[in-house]
């Protein structure tokens, strides 16, 4: 997560655009601990890399760390629910988690700018996220779907423990 979310894009009003790994923390570990996981992580970036800073903490904890997470989590547990493929599900967990992080991203910006309007200012952010973040969910659904298989392969047991595997896998 650490390493992910800190390759990030210039995007909008001195925000960025970057993968978010907040998708296989949740299918791993649950939302509750990928959000304790997200607050580590953005703390530290705030502190040492000056990315995302101390004065926005909560919002980037709020969607970094509690709309993606839960978001990629039900996704999860939705789709390997109704057994779909761990790894079909990981990669739908890890694109949708990262863009609704970035949905929630918009509707914070919107809220602090709302110029001309609240309605245009989110139409603006979210059209001008889109532009960057699709490519990067997109690629970070496939980066997590290499890690996810890796760890099927090697660490069966591991994922298996966790709860983690789709009922027809474990």
């Amino acid at each position: 997560m650490f390493v992910l979310s800190s390759l990030k894009l210039p995007s909008v009003t001195g925000s960025c655009s970057h993968p978010c790994g907040n998708g296989l923390g949740a299918a791993l570990f649950g939302p509750a601990v990928t959000a304790v996981l997200a607050t580590i992580v953005l703390l530290f970036q705030a502190i040492l890399l000056a990315h995302g800073g101390l004065t926005t903490l909560g919002a980037n904890i709020f969607s970094m760390g509690i709309v993606g997470p839960l978001a990629a989590w039900l996704i999860y547990k939705g789709l390997t629910k109704a057994n779909v493929s761990s790894t079909i599900a990981i990669f739908f967990a890890a694109f949708l988690g990262d863009l609704l992080t970035y949905v929630a991203t918009s509707f914070q910006l919107a809220f602090a700018f709302p110029a001309p309007s609240f309605g245009s200012a989110l139409t603006k952010f979210l059209v001008i996220f889109a532009v960057t973040q699709v490519p990067l969910a997109i690629g970070e659904g496939l980066l997590t779907v290499i890690i996810w298989d890796r760890l099927k392969a090697y660490k069966p047991k591991l994922l298996d423990k966790l709860g983690a595997l789709a009922p027809n896998e474990a």
